[in-house]
């Protein structure tokens, strides 16, 4: 076999090696749930809106006015100081 043939066997035994490794890792991921198990309440769509989208903009508007803040007094003592 010829270099370049043994570099493209070798890659394609590492990426069919990794493929079956992760499709035994993810096999627990896809079991049957046991008995005890109970199946919870799902969000609706404005619940997850909220969540995933209203709460960190929020949370980003907060943290901004307070930089804006913090920025703001600091240009103030500054300029009392000239």
């Amino acid at each position: 076999m010829r270099n370049v043939d043994k570099r493209n066997a070798m890659r394609a035994g590492a990426v069919s090696a990794a493929a079956t490794l992760m499709m035994l890792l993810s096999s627990p991921a896809f079991a049957a749930t046991g008995t005890g198990t109970e199946e919870q309440a799902s969000l609706s769509v404005a619940q997850s809106l909220g969540l995933f989208v209203a709460t960190p903009i929020v949370l980003f508007a907060i943290i901004a006015g307070l930089v804006v803040l913090g920025t703001s007094s600091g240009n103030k003592a500054k300029a009392k100081k000239k």
